[in-house]
């Protein structure tokens, strides 16, 4: 616990709405035992007042500091102190730009000393007294020293695993790379050409694949299993024990982090049905065209390559070593015309298959798909001067530097281009007839041509086997990967490479769909966190999301009853278990989140830094006054870091404050919202408590994957509660927040406030 604070006030951000000698007299006043140091800066981010700080920190053997002024996102890097708990309390963001009066008026003009709105100063105090609070309840974190082993397992021998084993190779760490099939390449041994990946990136060429695998086999650094698997992964982050079994027996290898890039297999071709795959052995899928291609039997002249996103699938120009067998249409016999059987429909109402949830396909990407349409057209056009392609799209998704490839194709006379509805393939004579609306060129059209060429589904290999074999409690595969439609990642917003298991990144398209080029940065970018990894972990730091995190779970088990809630609702296999269900920590797959200190109702787990009593004490410090018709309500907001902290910092900075009886807290996740705060709340008085954390459900953008979902499941059993205490439910609120709506969140505080004011005050107020 810091038990000798140096508070510093921060006159050029607060000293025109505040008075900052008043503040700074309230600190001598009433922690005059903890607050041994307490000054006022003209300008608190000036390398003067940095080196001041250093001098009372050595003179009065401080172990806390206070800085009081523009929010801990801004010059966050220039209050680092050697072995001393650092806490910013944002004045500026959080209460001078923020405050708004009653009536809904902002803070007009610069303000004199001692000229502040009575609410103002409240809130002022409030937050210096709770920042204060925070430090003497919080202590240095202590991490386990470990040993990590300096070396990456890479899964997978296709283009993004080798350029991974590469890339790690080439950073001074050794490597093990374990490929299943008996020789290196992956898929793209398929390809026959790649889109351009060079300048002037205008047409496709040859890969170089046999360059690349001589490179790795050549390197002294990577050790190259083929024919072999992974058959178990135990331990955790920095020390793991990887089980490989290959031709000659299975072997126990040493590893700290791992990267996956076992690519993926092509969706069920049924899905493909509606638009015509079946009805003949001309209509085929792009994986299936490259291997004609790369074989040399591409004969068809005229080729239609349909990307309609009804269908469009997240393609790439891989194959399966195999094509799948084709599928019987769903359509009566008699009729080959998969746009409409019945003679008499509409011709003017759009195709539209009766199962649209199977004929939905992947309609998340076709902007792999489009430039692989692009490549292959580009096949039929050097077939012969009479060849010509045709491209129907529904939208034409080219990224970046592939725009050069695109334009270069509309250039090309052999490959026409049109945007329009794709109706249906037909079976007449010999031909393949497609049948199209809304075009360009405003009518309805009919192309007979030799081949139809649809896109193939990109699934990854994690949607049906557990590749990883995780000997954690929660079973040997990542969990919940429905959430992603099987991808192998935990956010794809903000932290690309993770995986739902610490130590574990993904590249290629077992992470998501991808082309070549972005493999290749995929590829690089998964090596280096691997190494971060192990880097981190040899100090005992967090890699991601919280980077630097000294901090890690602490249990006090003389209390646990083996209720087994938090090795359950651990986002990320922290923890496994003993045969009597206590909790079996394991500090480096931790991802410092706080979810298990939420779920455990015996509030056994804490961090140094983080805990039940810290920010409960933060709570009950709060000044509520005992009639809110004279003083007002009180409403404490608990604001995840990531997305709900940071939204309301930039409302405030664009002019949009909130009302002046909320408190925000911050806390690491709503996971880690444990309900004793919720009680404390509401035994002091607090009239009502919001819970503003990132989204979850099918919009997820939670940086802990599930802490946001656990807390609303959590409230329901608040609500419960709260209503056998006679206390309204909807008192407790959780909202969702992305980072990007701080134009909402006046809006938001708003009415919450109004349907606080509606209520009266909470029922334990005074007591």
């Amino acid at each position: 616990m810091a038990t000798k604070i140096g508070v510093y006030f921060d006159q050029s951000a607060i000293g025109g709405g505040l008075d900052v000698e008043a503040l700074a007299e309230g600190v001598e006043n009433r922690w005059s035992d903890l607050a041994l140091v307490v000054k006022i800066f003209p300008i608190l981010a000036d390398e003067a007042a940095r080196k001041e700080i250093e001098a009372d920190i050595e003179e009065n053997e401080l172990d806390g500091v206070a800085l009081c002024g523009a929010s801990a996102r801004v010059d966050w890097d220039l209050y680092r102190f050697e072995g001393v708990q650092v806490e910013r309390i944002s004045l500026r963001e959080g209460c001078v730009m923020a405050y708004q009066n009653p009536d809904g008026s902002p803070l007009e003009g610069s303000l004199e000393a001692g000229d502040a709105p009575d609410l103002l100063r409240l809130m002022a105090v409030d937050y210096v007294n709770m920042g204060i609070i925070k430090l003497s309840k919080t202590n240095n974190p202590n991490p386990e020293d470990l040993n990590s082993t300096k070396r990456v397992l890479v899964l997978g021998g296709g283009f993004a695993g080798m350029n991974a084993a590469l890339a790690a190779s080439r950073a001074g760490t050794p490597v093990t790379l374990v490929e299943k099939e008996t020789e290196l390449g992956g898929r793209a041994r398929n390809f026959l050409k790649t889109i351009p990946l060079k300048a002037p990136h205008e047409k496709a060429h040859d890969l170089d694949l046999a360059g690349l695998i001589a490179e790795l086999e050549s390197d002294s650094n990577i050790t190259v299993c083929k024919g072999s698997t992974l058959t178990c992964l135990a331990g955790a982050p920095g020390q793991y024990l990887a089980t490989i079994s290959g031709p000659s027996g299975a072997q126990d290898v040493e590893v700290g982090a791992a990267v996956l890039a076992t690519g993926w297999q092509p969706l069920d071709n049924k899905f493909l049905a509606p638009f015509g795959y079946g009805i003949s052995p001309n209509v085929v899928t792009s994986a299936e065209f490259e291997l004609m291609a790369k074989k040399g039997e591409l004969k068809a002249k005229r080729v239609a390559f349909l990307l309609d996103t009804k269908m469009c699938a997240s393609c790439d120009a891989g194959l399966p070593t195999e094509p799948d067998e084709p599928v019987e249409p769903p359509y009566p016999p008699k009729s080959t015309d998969v746009a409409a059987s019945d003679p008499s429909a509409d011709e003017e109402k759009p195709f539209v298959y009766e199962d649209m949830e199977s004929a939905r396909h992947l309609p998340y990407s076709n902007a792999v798909s489009s430039v692989v349409a692009l490549k292959q057209a580009g096949y039929v056009a050097d077939l012969a001067d009479d060849a010509v392609a045709y491209i129907i799209y529904d939208s034409m998704v080219v990224q970046g530097v592939h725009e050069r490839f695109y334009k270069a194709a509309q250039d090309n006379p052999s490959i026409m281009l049109t945007k329009g509805d794709v109706r249906g393939v037909a079976v007449e004579g010999d031909s393949l007839v497609v049948r199209a609306d809304n075009t360009l060129i405003g009518a309805s059209i009919e192309l007979a041509v030799d081949m139809v060429v649809l896109p193939t589904g990109i699934v990854p290999s994690t949607a049906k086997e557990p590749i990883m074999q995780f000997a954690y409690r929660q079973g040997p595969a990542f969990p919940d990967l429905s959430l992603f439609d099987g991808y192998a990642d935990s956010n794809y917003i903000c932290f690309p490479y993770e995986t739902r298991r610490t130590g574990v990144y993904a590249a290629g398209c077992v992470r998501q769909p991808m082309t070549l080029d972005a493999a290749l940065e995929d590829a690089n970018g998964a090596a280096l966190k691997a190494i971060q990894c192990i880097e981190s972990v040899n100090r005992g730091v967090a890699v991601h999301p919280r980077s630097g995190d000294l901090s890690y779970p602490v249990f006090n088990f003389t209390r646990c009853t083996q209720c087994k809630r938090c090795t359950e609702e651990c986002p990320f296999g922290a923890l496994d278990d003993d045969e009597k269900g206590t909790p079996k920590p394991n500090p480096s797959r931790c991802r410092r989140c706080g979810t298990c200190m939420g779920a455990c109702p015996e509030r056994v787990i804490s961090f140094d830094n983080y805990h039940v009593d810290q920010i409960g004490s933060m709570i009950r410090d709060i000044k509520v006054p005992d009639d809110m018709n004279k003083g007002g309500p009180r409403v404490v907001i608990l604001a995840c870091e990531n997305d709900a902290l940071p939204a309301f910092d930039m409302a405030a900075m664009r002019g949009q404050p909130w009302s002046p009886y909320v408190r925000i807290i911050p806390v690491r996740c709503l996971g880690s919202v444990n309900a004793i705060w919720i009680a404390d709340a509401m035994s002091k008085g607090i009239d009502g408590v919001m819970l503003m954390g990132c989204k979850y459900g099918d919009d997820y953008q939670c940086h802990f994957v599930k802490g946001s979902e656990i807390c609303n499941r959590r409230k329901e059993n608040i609500a419960e509660t709260l209503d056998r205490l006679g206390i309204e439910p909807d008192r407790v609120a959780q909202y969702q927040m992305a980072i990007d709506e701080y134009n909402d969140v006046p809006a938001i505080v708003d009415k919450f406030m109004k349907m606080i004011f509606e209520k009266g005050p909470n029922p334990f107020k005074g007591y």
